[in-house]
């Protein structure tokens, strides 16, 4: 009877693929494994920038703003770089609002404890504050 080589994976053939890689593994293991680490370092690096673009920070930064509420937490301190620009012109303004993002950092922090509903509520809550916020900073900035 002749063989069918189109049967599929047979146990024969896992016994000879078994044995070349017993041969192959030696000598293939100390040439991947260099391609291998810096494929997975490019790889790291990549999801890094991409991170980094998504929260809109530098990636020396990305280690700040962790957790659920990375987002959030990079958009209040990017709301308190650019409000640094009034505290000659609106002290008061300056710091009435800083003590708002105070608030509003403690809400984003504590709510990366609850469950995700709560969660998800507190940080639409905190997301329509800093709305507003941002659109009284730009018309007080006069863009």
């Amino acid at each position: 009877m002749a063989r069918d080589k189109g049967k599929g994976f047979t146990p024969s053939r896992a016994k000879n693929l078994m044995g070349v890689a017993k041969v192959l593994a030696p000598t293939l293991i100390p040439v991947m494994a260099p391609v291998a680490a810096r494929a997975a370092a490019l790889l790291s690096d990549r999801y890094d920038h991409y991170r980094a673009s998504r929260l809109g920070v530098p990636v020396d930064q990305l280690t700040r703003y962790s957790g659920k509420g990375a987002r959030l937490h990079a958009r209040i301190a990017g709301f308190a770089d650019a409000l640094a620009q009034l505290r000659d012109t609106e002290p008061t303004y300056v710091q009435d609002t800083e003590k708002r993002l105070a608030q509003l950092l403690a809400a984003v922090r504590a709510s990366e404890r609850m469950p995700a509903p709560r969660r998800r509520a507190a940080h639409r809550a905190v997301s329509v504050d800093l709305d507003a916020m941002e659109a009284d900073l730009l018309k007080r900035l006069g863009v």
